[in-house]
């Protein structure tokens, strides 16, 4: 496939990174390398790990990256297992770690994948092509209850239970089997004024279907926790969110990392002997500016947040 994705927020991921010529990073959504070509470059003795669970994605970035193929390690894998994955590759320590949360542009522009509402495809949408959960199965096999709660909590769709109770009537005459499929049914679930919305009705319904067959949402804690644990003291992490469940999760995670004692503030002396792990770096999350968004519309949600290890002998 040509290269088309443009990494989202660039600058101020490297800005955010801060990346030493000879320091060990982390891009754990490494899709097809655009952002991880852009610290690849920047190092010198330094080392990158990419991890991917999409083996169309490590392909693609594999020949993106071969200029720099001495100082690159590819990992296939869910960004949830990081402490396991850097320990497969024999590190305990790193001193940067970028997550894009978003789904690549490559990912949506290809019809086999499933992603978009707007090509018919099959019912797919899953990021590791060998997972057995696809979008099929939970559209067509997930009980209404569980449609109607994962269109509230993922998709904060406002109309899921007229939504769940029109897939569940449609499956019953046949398996709904394509995305645009699906995208007539939901269309039809809604009133006319949802209609008149600028949004395309089906959005947030895609948006909740691909975050339950990725457990994308699950995946957030373990990935920061790890993340966290292995930076170096003054190495940082940045991760780029794209909806608010996800920079709902991240913001709560960074401000606990970045809390100290929790102790009443009567009390005469710190007895939770609770230190502050990180510093943040960016105190508001940082948006693409008129530029990007003219050249990439997809980049219009994201939010980059930042924060650095702080040094235990130091705090």
């Amino acid at each position: 496939m040509e290269y088309r994705h443009a990494p989202v927020l660039l600058g101020a991921c490297m800005e955010a990174l801060a990346v030493r010529p000879d320091g060990v990073y982390v891009d754990g959504t490494l899709g097809r390398a655009g952002h991880a070509s852009e610290i690849v470059r920047r190092l010198s003795t330094g080392r990158l790990i990419g991890i991917d669970r999409d083996p169309e994605a490590l392909s693609a970035s594999a020949e993106r990256l071969a200029p720099w193929r001495e100082r690159v390690a590819l990992l296939r894998g869910s960004f949830a297992d990081l402490d396991a994955l850097l320990q497969s590759a024999g590190v305990s320590e790193i001193d940067g770690a970028l997550f894009d949360l978003g789904v690549s542009s490559p990912q949506l522009d290809d019809p086999s994948r499933g992603f978009s509402y707007l090509r018919t495809a099959p019912l797919d949408m899953r990021m590791d092509t060998d997972s057995p959960l696809s979008a099929y199965e939970v559209v067509n096999t997930w009980a209404e209850g569980e449609l109607r709660r994962i269109l509230y909590e993922y998709g904060e769709e406002r109309y899921a239970p007229a939504i769940a109770r029109a897939i569940v009537r449609a499956r019953e005459a046949r398996p709904v089997g394509t995305t645009t499929e699906l995208a007539e049914i939901i269309r039809a679930a809604m009133p006319a004024r949802a209609l008149r919305e600028k949004q395309h009705p089906a959005k947030r319904t895609f948006q909740a279907i691909r975050i339950a067959v990725n457990g994308e949402l699950d995946a957030l804690p373990p990935m920061l926790e790890a993340a966290v644990k292995h930076l170096r003291p003054g190495g940082r992490l940045a991760v780029i969110t794209f909806h608010s469940l996800e920079d709902r999760i991240v913001k709560r995670a960074f401000k606990e990392f970045a809390q100290g004692c929790v102790c009443p503030p009567d009390f005469p002396a710190c007895v939770c002997g609770r230190r502050p792990k990180v510093r943040l770096v960016t105190r508001k999350p940082v948006t693409p500016d008129a530029a990007e968004l003219e050249a990439n519309p997809r980049s219009r949600s994201a939010k980059l947040r930042a924060v650095e290890k702080l040094d235990p002998l130091d705090v």
